[in-house]
């Protein structure tokens, strides 16, 4: 079984096992043995470890028969882009997306610009635990960017919307220090757009500190005071986007999807009929898109299992409502920034204010995050079990009940849906106390 990988890659406090040196020389080494040598390239954000993963990975990779190249700080989205345009065996992006800059972590993406599956993650992690050497050589040279393989991702970028489709628009992006602070809001301008820019000044231990795609207040209260017509916040590594306003409302992921979606159906371009999210989208936003004649499936969390049910059901369009967001006629994998510039131009051909145009009326819907101490499977909980057969009563089939352990972090996250706000505030503060009860930190 995966024990290093999660559901978004490796991840954990930069510098300690299993980001430590010897540990990144071996999956670089164990990545390289499975693709039997070729170019992997490497790409990562803002975050002060970086480099040192990089050059462990580099090393590992190296030593394994194949060539590492370093694109720079760019998103992960576009490594993923990388991979399947140029003659790149597989890419590696090293970045924690959202959490504090004392993490980091890696994520893998095959030739196809897709992620692996998990069976071969599995078969990755064997060979490293066989592999993984006392000592490694490593080298402290300086690494360099590749500026062509960026402008290359900016050209992407400007290609999916019209020439000049922001013209007009006056837009503030969030950049959170992170992945997408010189991109994103190039990329925008050369879109025609009026850029205001926060949190792009990233020094190594700022990345989403109090900014970005987790803390999009600050930007609702800049977007207020300048009059924008909305604005972005990026997550650390930029492959999801969270929305803001005219009138200063954060907008999740359900409800850009919704509008896309509904562009998609009046253009003729809904590919089967159907869009891909995932559990924890609200069911306001299920039967709204019923009601217009769109089939809705539901992955579990992970924008990797939202890209397999988009294959499976021919869709083009899925995502998930923290704002990973991807365009199957395009990409691969969420993309932040080009979800953003879609989007923009969607708002510019609107021709109203973002904050008048109807999306659905969500059911309450409430997530309540707890640190656990370990992770045991939620039937084996006899108090947690009994919580929830009596919770589940209490909804009397008007709601649900969603528990999950996060794939990246020690938590466990309760999401309770129903037509009650206070009642479904009470339940999940309820099963969440049992469940810290049981296997809190």
């Amino acid at each position: 079984m995966r024990v290093l990988f999660g559901t978004d890659g490796i991840r954990g406090k930069a510098h300690e096992y299993p980001l430590d040196p010897r540990t990144m020389f071996a999956l670089g080494e164990a990545l390289a043995h499975r693709l039997k040598g070729g170019t992997i390239l490497l790409g990562m954000d803002t975050r002060e470890s970086g480099p040192e993963i990089a050059r462990a990975l580099a090393a590992g990779i190296a030593f394994g028969g194949g060539e590492a190249v370093l694109i720079g700080v760019v998103p992960t989205p576009a490594v993923a882009y990388l991979c399947h345009t140029t003659d790149a065996a597989a890419g590696l992006s090293i970045s924690a997306s959202h959490n504090p800059f004392g993490d980091n972590g890696v994520k893998i993406f095959g030739h196809d610009g897709m992620k692996l599956a998990d069976a071969i993650e599995e078969q990755i992690e064997d060979e490293m635990r066989a592999i993984r050497r006392d000592e490694v050589t490593i080298s402290d040279a300086p690494l360099f960017d590749s500026p062509e393989l960026i402008e290359r991702y900016e050209a992407f970028l400007l290609s999916g919307v019209k020439p000049n489709a922001l013209a007009g628009r006056r837009v503030v992006l969030d950049a959170g220090n992170g992945a997408a602070y010189r991109i994103g809001p190039d990329a925008f301008r050369q879109a025609g757009a009026d850029v205001t820019v926060i949190n792009d000044q990233p020094n190594g231990t700022n990345i989403n500190e109090g900014s970005g795609a987790l803390h999009p207040q600050g930007l609702a209260k800049v977007i207020v005071e300048s009059g924008a017509d909305f604005g972005v916040a990026f997550d650390g590594d930029a492959d999801r986007a969270i929305f803001v306003d005219d009138a200063g409302k954060v907008r999740d992921g359900d409800e850009i999807i919704y509008l896309w979606a509904q562009r998609l159906q009046r253009d003729g371009k809904l590919q089967s009929g159907c869009i891909v999210t995932t559990v924890m989208s609200n069911f306001g936003f299920e039967e709204q898109l019923r009601r217009d004649g769109i089939e809705l499936g539901r992955a579990q969390v992970g924008d990797k299992y939202v890209l397999e049910m988009m294959l499976e059901r021919n869709a083009i369009l899925g995502g998930e409502q923290s704002g990973h967001i991807i365009d199957l006629s395009v990409h691969t994998t969420g993309d932040g920034i080009h979800t953003a510039l879609v989007f923009g131009e969607l708002l510019a051909e609107a021709g109203r204010p973002f904050s008048q145009l109807p999306t659905f009326e969500p059911m309450p819907q409430l997530l309540v995050n707890k640190k656990v101490a370990s992770k045991p499977p939620l039937d084996s909980l006899a108090r947690y079990n009994e919580a929830y057969a009596k919770a589940m009563e209490e909804l009397g089939g008007r709601g649900r009940i969603l528990i999950r352990y996060s794939g990246t972090e020690n938590l466990v996250r309760v999401m309770v849906e129903g037509e009650d706000d206070a009642l479904i505030r009470r339940i999940a503060n309820d099963l969440a106390a049992v469940l810290v009860a049981e296997i809190g930190a």
